[in-house]
This record gives structure tokens, sequence and C-alpha cells, in this order.
């Protein structure tokens, strides 16, 4: 299992922590999605993750990761 942690900047509530959840746990490979909303830290786990992927949901979710 690998993990992957970028931080989110613009996330400030619990809508916004749900919208970057519910878009990265429709990938393949993806088991876990935890959000920290203080420190704005998302961690993901799974096998054979794709970063590039996982950024696009995060994009889609109207977020910008970085990391």
């Amino acid at each position: 299992m690998n993990t992957l942690s970028f931080t989110v900047p613009g996330m400030t509530c619990g809508h916004c922590e749900a919208a970057v959840k519910g878009e990265i746990s429709k990938l393949g490979g993806v088991t876990d999605v935890t959000v920290d909303l203080g420190s704005k830290v998302v961690v993901v786990s799974g096998a054979d993750l794709d970063q590039a992927s996982i950024f696009a949901a995060v994009d889609e979710a109207g977020f910008e990761p970085v990391g």
C-alpha cells in the first residue's frame, strides 16, 4: 500500500472537506482518504496511486492541491 500526502490551502469547511474526499474516493486503487481541515493536509492511501489523477480529482472538486 502506498500513501500520498499534500495540502489543499483553499479548504475552509466541512463541505470543502467532503467535496475533496468524494472526488478522490472515486478513483480506482484508492482505499482511504483522510483530511485534516485544521492543517489542510490530505492523505490518500491505496495501491498504485497516481498523483496526477489525484490532483486532477482535487481540481475537479474546485481546489488547488499543493505538494
